[in-house]
C-alpha cells in the first residue's frame, strides 16, 4: 500500500514537474489587435494601431530570445455584435492570447466579457468608457491612455475655473458619448457649473445643423462635445459655418486627437482646449518613436494617444511574460504579474497599474496653435498644463470596482 501511494506521489510530481517545465518552454504569443480600420475612428487607431503593436514586438527583443510572436489584425466595424464574434473566434480557434486597442466604447464592454469568460488579456487604448475599471472592472482588462473620468476631471474643471459655467452638451449617442457626458456633467456641477441642456446624435453623423442650432439657443457658454473621432471634427466645421464661436460661446474638444486638429486644420482648431496623456513632440523620447512610426506609415502621420498606446502596453505586457519564463496562456495570471510591474516606457514615461486595471500616468491640457505659432508639419500643440498620474484618473476610494479592497 505504502509502496502504492509513495509511487503515485511520485507520479504527481513528475506530472507537475513537467507541466512546469512546458510552461516554461512555451514561449508563444498571439496578438490580436481590434480596431476600426475603415470608419470614423480609422485614422485614431486603425492601421497604425496595427503599425505600432509590429514595432512592439521588433523591440521588444523577444524574438532574439526564443519567443515566437504572431500578430492578426481585424475590423469590427464599430458593431459589438461583430466585434464579440471575431473575439469568440479569434481565441477558440485562432487561439489569441491579447487583444489590443478595441476603439469604441460599446464594442469594448462587449469585448471585456468575452475576454474574462475566456480568460485572456484586453489592453484597451482606444475606447474611453470608465466603467472598463468601475462598474465593468474585470481581472483580464487593463484600460491604458485615457478614459472619460480623466477627460472630464482635466478640461471640463479647466474651463469651468476660467469661467465657463454654464455647458450645453451635443452627445453621441451610445456607451462612450452617454459616459463622457455624465463623467462631465459631474465635474461641472462639483466645480460650480450648471448644465442646461443636451441633445444626443447618431454615430457617424454627417449633419449636425439641428443639434448645432439647439445648442446655440441654449446661449450655454460651452458646448461641450461628448463624441469623437469624424463626428468632432464635422461639429467644429459646421460650428464655424453657423457662427457659434464668432457669437461668444466656446467649443469644448472633450475627446480631442491628433489626427483630429490635422483634419481640421489650424485655421479651424485654433484655441481648442482638450486633454490627452501623449503627444509626439513632448520629449526627445516621444519624438524618437514618433519619427520612426511616421516612417513606415504611409500618409506619414504622426501616432494618435491610442497608437501611441498599443505600444507602451504591449511593450509592458512582454516585460511581464519575460518575467514570468513562459506563456502560461492564462490571462488573468498575466494581467496579476502586469500589476506587480512598474510601467516604464519612453512613451507615457513612469507609472503603475492599480488593482482596477487604470494604468497611471500624467495628463495633459492643450492648446491647439494658432497657425502663425506652428513651426512645421504636426507641430500643433502647446502645453497648458499636467495632471500628475495619481491625480488624473477616478480615485480608488470613488470606485466600485469589486477588485477594490476597501
Amino acid at each position: 500500500m505504502k509502496q502504492q501511494i509513495s509511487a503515485f506521489l511520485l507520479g504527481t510530481a513528475l506530472s507537475l514537474a513537467a507541466a512546469t517545465g512546458a510552461f516554461a518552454q512555451d514561449k508563444t504569443i498571439k496578438v490580436g489587435v481590434l480596431t476600426d480600420n475603415s470608419g470614423l475612428y480609422s485614422d485614431l487607431g486603425g492601421a497604425g494601431s496595427t503599425l505600432a503593436a509590429q514595432m512592439a514586438i521588433e523591440d521588444s527583443g523577444l524574438a532574439a530570445k526564443g519567443w515566437k510572436i504572431d500578430i492578426i489584425s481585424a475590423d469590427h466595424q464599430n458593431k459589438p455584435d461583430i466585434a464579440t464574434s471575431i473575439a469568440r473566434q479569434w481565441i477558440d480557434v485562432e487561439k489569441v492570447d491579447i487583444f489590443m486597442d478595441v476603439l469604441n466604447s460599446g464594442v469594448a464592454l462587449a469585448v471585456n466579457n468575452v475576454v474574462k469568460e475566456k480568460n485572456a488579456v484586453m489592453i484597451n487604448t482606444g475606447a474611453a468608457t470608465s466603467d472598463l475599471t468601475n462598474a465593468q472592472c474585470s481581472p483580464n482588462t487593463v484600460h491604458w491612455v485615457y478614459d472619460t473620468y480623466m477627460l472630464a476631471n482635466s478640461t471640463g474643471q479647466a474651463l469651468v475655473k476660467a469661467g465657463g459655467d454654464t455647458w450645453f452638451f451635443l452627445t453621441a449617442d451610445y456607451a462612450f458619448g452617454h459616459a463622457l457626458e455624465r463623467d462631465t456633467s459631474n465635474v461641472v456641477t462639483k466645480s460650480g457649473g450648471k448644465v442646461i441642456g443636451t441633445v444626443r446624435h447618431p454615430l457617424n453623423t454627417a449633419d449636425f445643423s439641428s443639434f448645432l442650432l439647439q445648442a446655440q439657443a441654449s446661449k450655454a457658454k460651452i458646448i461641450g462635445m461628448a463624441n469623437a473621432g469624424g463626428d468632432t471634427t464635422n461639429t467644429i466645421k459646421q460650428a464655424a459655418e453657423f457662427g457659434i464661436v464668432a457669437g461668444g460661446q466656446r467649443l469644448a474638444g472633450l475627446l480631442l486627437f491628433l489626427p483630429d486638429v490635422h483634419a481640421l486644420g489650424l485655421k479651424v482648431a485654433q484655441g481648442l482646449n482638450f486633454t490627452e496623456t501623449f503627444y509626439w513632440d513632448l520629449n526627445d523620447g516621444t519624438r524618437a518613436f514618433s519619427k520612426r512610426f511616421s516612417e513606415r506609415m504611409k500618409n506619414k502621420a504622426m501616432p494618435s494617444m491610442i497608437q501611441a498606446g498599443v505600444y507602451s502596453g504591449l511593450m509592458h505586457y512582454f516585460k511581464a511574460l519575460e518575467a514570468m519564463g513562459g506563456n502560461p496562456h492564462d490571462g488573468v495570471k498575466v494581467v496579476a504579474k502586469m500589476k506587480e510591474m512598474p510601467t516604464d516606457d519612453a512613451l507615457f514615461g513612469k507609472g503603475s497599474i492599480r488593482a482596477d486595471g487604470r494604468k497611471l500616468h500624467p495628463a495633459y491640457l492643450f492648446e491647439v496653435k494658432k497657425p502663425s505659432e506652428s513651426k512645421g508639419p504636426w507641430d500643433y500643440y502647446k502645453l497648458v498644463g499636467t495632471t500628475p498620474g495619481d491625480k488624473a484618473f477616478r480615485p480608488l476610494s470613488e470606485s466600485v470596482c469589486p477588485l477594490v479592497k476597501k
